[in-house]
């Protein structure tokens, strides 16, 4: 809501330029909609996770039974979670390398770490999360919880 409220307000101030009455732009727009827009991707990476909302194939899901279908669901909550643990401590890895290059954003010359550091308050709690997924999965399999009684 943020990156849009402040795209509104550059778009409006593009508006006010050629009358010439001091105001314009935000400048660096591009780049805190580029910072901003990788922490909200981040930022819902967990949700998603949790409510199972990522893309997925399930072309013999049907075909299953329910004991093989809860098996493979912790296979994929595993890999989910592996991809996470991966995708996240490389993020830190990025975050740290552009710490100690000093890069800044081109227009704004905002650092950009920060929008790596932003991204990794959501990566961690994606790992959280999918390592959370894996134990439901578990359970599942195990035949100690149900489909919906996570919600419950």
């Amino acid at each position: 809501m943020a990156i849009t409220a402040v795209t509104c307000v550059s778009i409006i101030g593009r508006a006010f330029v050629p009358l010439d009455i001091g105001l314009g732009p935000v400048r660096g727009i591009y780049d805190i909609t580029e910072i901003g827009m990788a922490a909200a991707v981040f930022a819902f990476l967990p949700w998603a996770q949790l409510n199972d909302t990522h893309a997925r194939v399930d072309l013999f899901k049907d075909r299953l039974s329910k004991r093989l279908n809860h098996m493979l669901e912790l296979v994929f909550q595993c890999a989910m979670a592996f991809v996470a643990i991966i995708g996240t401590w490389r993020l830190y890895l990025g975050m740290l390398d552009k710490m100690s290059y000093g890069e800044t954003t081109l227009i704004a010359q905002i650092p950009v770490w920060h929008g790596y550091a932003a991204a990794l308050v959501g990566a961690i709690g994606f790992v959280l999360v999918a390592c959370f997924c894996v134990l439901r999965a578990l359970r599942r399999a195990a035949g100690l919880e149900t489909a919906g009684s996570e919600h419950a």
